[in-house]
Formats: structure tokens, sequence, C-alpha cells
């Protein structure tokens, strides 16, 4: 009659060993599961979708739409809102430097006179975008308003015109823009400006640097990697965006992201609000195939 192995036979021994190989074979697959099942619902499926549905035609009458894998829709919607596009992409250019100019500063002082205090710092910089992004954007329309505090103070001091105004133009829309992106370029500048070894500026100092040769050939190439990821971070996000332009803008700067709001919501051209969104898509991703192309695809994850 066969005997049990023991833990101790050298075929025991070995059993043990090939199952403790298959665990660790098959640990990375078990605890990657639950984010890629929620990667592939939420993330893979919605664009699969989207993709299916911009190669339909919807009927003018009916509403209905059928399936005829039709790709002229890109084009022609390229064609019908390329000044929307064109506008959303210097809208977002434009708000993304304005981050740029205004977080560098902020970012550097923290990381390097901080202290202590640099979490105390950065919880100030992000509480104002715990509010709503809705609020945050109707706070500002209340602002830049006819009556609001802004323009009443400069026409009290003869500074500008009763006529002059700010709503419904594009100052108005990029304002919102910058304001409502700031964190996504102030944290990523921060990560890279506080990994500056200090010692490397010492050094910079010892060579008979002053501070504007060492800022300019020290801190501001090793902080490029951060620049680049605050400037895709905050670019992205502001090119789809429409809140803003529909509240503070007018009919004169649509949006891209106001189009694709429309052709669900009013027009229900389902199948051209899918193509544009596809488009944007497609221009998002060039994007972050041109930076991890750059400066390598792990970089931008340390930023995250």
């Amino acid at each position: 009659m066969d005997q049990p192995v023991s833990s101790h036979h050298p075929r025991g021994v070995e059993k043990q060993r090939r199952s403790a190989g298959w665990g660790k074979r098959l640990a990375p697959y078990l605890l990657s599961l639950p984010a890629s099942v929620w990667l592939v619902l939420l993330f893979i499926v919605p664009l699969g979708s989207l993709l299916i549905q911009s190669l339909e035609t919807c009927s003018p009458v009916t509403g209905a739409c059928v399936m005829t894998w039709s790709w002229g829709e890109l084009p022609s919607q390229v064609s019908l809102y390329h000044q929307q596009f064109v506008t959303s992409l210097i809208f977002a250019a434009i708000a993304t430097l304005v981050d740029l100019v205004i977080s560098f500063p902020i970012a550097y002082w923290i990381a390097f006179y901080g202290g202590r205090r640099k979490n105390f710092f950065l919880i100030m910089l992000l509480v104002p975008f715990f509010v709503s992004f809705i609020i945050r954007t109707l706070v500002w329309q209340f602002i830049l308003s006819e009556n609001g505090v802004v323009l009443t103070f400069l026409r009290h001091a003869h500074l500008i015109s009763s006529s002059f105004h700010v709503l419904g133009t594009n100052v108005a829309v990029i304002i919102g823009l910058a304001y409502n992106y700031l964190p996504f370029t102030a944290l990523p500048l921060y990560v890279a400006i506080e990994r500056i070894d200090h010692r490397v500026l010492d050094a910079a100092h010892d060579l008979y640097a002053n501070r504007r040769a060492a800022f300019g050939r020290v801190i501001l190439p090793l902080a490029v990697p951060g620049i680049f990821a605050a400037f895709l971070l905050t670019f992205i996000p502001a090119f789809g965006d429409y809140v803003n332009q529909e509240i503070l803008g007018g009919t004169s700067n649509t949006m891209i992201g106001t189009v694709i709001q429309d052709s669900y919501l009013v027009n229900f051209n389902y199948p051209a609000g899918a193509s544009l969104s596809v488009i944007l898509l497609a221009v998002s991703l060039l994007g972050i195939w041109l930076y991890a192309r750059l400066l390598g695809s792990r970089t931008i994850e340390e930023y995250l």
C-alpha cells in the first residue's frame, strides 16, 4: 500500500517548490486582476463603444442609428469644426503656459524654502480646488461680471471705460481654464523641483555660478521632465473642456468640447459627437506618444 509522502521527503520538497513556483508566477496577475477588470469595464469598453458609435449613420427623420462602417464621418466633422479645434488648441496652450509661469515660482519656493511646512503649503494651494469645478467657474463669472469686484474697482479708479467687459471674451475663457487646471501644473512641477539635490546647487555656487546661472544651468534642466509632464497633464483636459467656455465664453469662441456636448445633448447626433470625441482622443494620444518618445513613458508616471 502506498505511504503518504512526508514533507521532508525529496518528493514532498519538490512538490512544495512547484506549488510555490506557480504561486509566484500567478501572484502578479491575481494582484492586478481587480485593476484590470476596472480598466476594461470603465475605459476599454466605453472607448470601444465610442468608436463603434462613430461608424454609425443616424436617420434625421426617425433618429434611428444603423451600423454602416462609414469612416467618412471623421474627416467631415474635422472640416466642419476645424475652427473649434484650432480655438481649443490655442486656448489650452495659452492657459497651460500661464499655469507654468504662475506655478513654477510657487513650486520652487515650496520645494526649496518651505522647510517643515511643505505639506501645509501644498494643502493651502489645493484647498480652493476641493470646491466643485462648476461652482469655482460660476464664482469667476461673478468676479468678471459687469458689476463684479474687479471691473467695478477698475471703473472707479478710471482705469477702464464704462463699456469695457470681460465675460464672453477669449480672456475670460483662458482665465477660467488657467485657474481650474492650476493644480495639474503645480504638483508635477513641485515633485520635479523637490527631487533636485541641493548639493548640486552648492557645487554650482562653488564653481562661481550666481543665482541666475545656477537656475538656468542646473535647476531648469533638471526640472524639464516635470515641466513636460505638467504641460501634458494640463493641456489635455483643458483641450477638451467645455464648462469654462459655456459659463465664461460667448458664441464667438466655441471650443470643441462644447460642440461635442451639443451633439449629444442638443442635436442628438450621436455619431457626430462620437466622431469628434474619437478625434479629440487621437490628438491627446498623439501628445502622450510624443512625450513618451522624448522623455520615456515611465517619467510621467513618477509625477502622477
